[in-house]
């Protein structure tokens, strides 16, 4: 069933309705893998090679969020010193190649001049379908990158494309982005935490 479905009379109702939703996605997210896409990132940060992400709108937020949190988060208290770096950043790179190339382009474009074989990609996208995600993960698949996507809905075509998949089932746009950005935060502090001593851990917020 869709999320809302009817019109809903106060904003109680609505919380309540919402957040009982969010707990069914997130539950039902792959624990496995989880656990793949996740070793796919500590491989990366521990051969020194570089992580891209990218996404459209919210998942752009998600994006540079995650290229924060991986970067300096995963650097604080470890023996990593993560290259992270968001495709959805740097307005002045899109925008010159939306307007001299294509905007479907603007992520691939941009991994043709930074990207190296071994390194890995994250795509963000509810859909799944948006075709310069499409774009990003088939240049990222076909010059042996690992390709971790995040996706809702019913996956689209990057969740074909990807090494590992991180789907949620769930249809509306909120609870799919509240859980991508859930899954980016606890795979960041999943494996910050795996390197720290017991002592400092109890001595930090996470």
């Amino acid at each position: 069933m869709t999320f809302p479905n009817d019109k809903y009379p106060d904003p109680q109702k609505y919380a309540s309705d919402y957040f009982k939703k969010l707990s069914e996605a997130t539950s039902g997210i792959d624990k496995d893998c989880i656990a793949e896409a996740v070793s796919i990132l500590e491989d990366t940060f521990e051969k020194n090679r570089r992580l891209f992400v990218c996404g459209n709108g919210g998942s752009a937020s998600i994006s540079n969020h995650l290229a924060c949190d991986h970067g300096k988060l995963l650097a604080t208290d470890t023996n990593l010193i993560p290259q992270v770096y968001s495709l959805s950043t740097n307005i002045e790179v899109i925008t010159a190649i939306a307007n001299d190339i294509c905007f479907e382009d603007i992520f691939v474009h941009q991994l043709k001049f930074l990207a190296s074989k071994k390194d890995t990609l994250v795509t963000i996208s509810s859909s799944g379908d948006s075709e310069n995600i499409v774009r990003a993960a088939e240049w990222a698949k076909s010059n042996n990158l690992s390709v971790i996507s995040l996706t809702g809905f019913d996956g689209g075509r990057s969740a074909n494309l990807a090494s590992v998949n991180l789907h949620v089932s769930a249809d509306n746009y909120g609870l799919i982005e509240d859980a991508h950005q859930s899954l980016m935060h606890l795979m960041g502090q999943y494996l910050r935490q795996k390197r720290m001593s017991k002592e400092t851990i109890k001595l930090r917020k996470f």
